[in-house]
């Protein structure tokens, strides 16, 4: 979590596939399935974002 924009896309992406499925299983419609192979594939990228290691700026001199 060394970015908090990514750590935020991160878990932004899971409480939206989280929703969805949620949404699709309770809405009393029986023609609605939830889609659980997008929904673990959203929450896989949300995992992906949190555990990031963002871009650092590099140290010592280069040969510039």
């Amino acid at each position: 979590m060394n970015n908090k924009n990514t750590t935020i896309a991160g878990i932004g992406s899971i409480l939206v596939a989280v929703g969805g499925l949620l949404v699709a299983w309770f809405d009393g419609d029986t023609a609605t399935n939830p889609d659980f192979t997008t929904a673990i594939a959203a929450i896989m990228a949300g995992i992906g974002l949190i555990m990031a290691k963002d871009a650092k700026p590099p140290t010592g001199g280069g040969n510039a």
